[in-house]
């Protein structure tokens, strides 16, 4: 399945935002594999992000990763740089942003 998100860094935390994406711990990156995602790639333009994720299933995702310590602390790293952060929550999961067109 492929899904679509759309987060925003705050104002004046690009760079950081950036940096910390070339620092993503080991750790992170295997349990998000584990978890059944094949790809997972962020754009960025000015303070919107544009995330593409190729994984079986995007519920079971995020339920592997929500009580992991390693993602726990990423996430709270994220919050201090996101105005408009990932939803974790039940009622989020699974639904990302909705598909207008696609190349036939």
């Amino acid at each position: 399945m492929r899904v679509a998100l759309h987060t925003r860094v705050k104002p004046g935390r690009e760079s950081e935002y950036d940096q910390a994406h070339r620092e993503v711990p080991a750790e992170l990156v295997e349990a998000i594999k584990r978890g059944g995602a094949h790809e997972w790639t962020i754009w960025r333009s000015g303070q919107d992000l544009f995330h593409v994720i190729e994984c079986d299933d995007y519920e079971a995702l995020l339920s592997s990763l929500a009580a992991l310590p390693v993602n726990i602390t990423w996430q709270a790293r994220m919050a201090e740089l996101l105005e408009v952060t990932h939803d974790y929550s039940k009622d989020g999961a699974g639904k990302g942003l909705p598909a207008v067109w696609r190349l036939p």
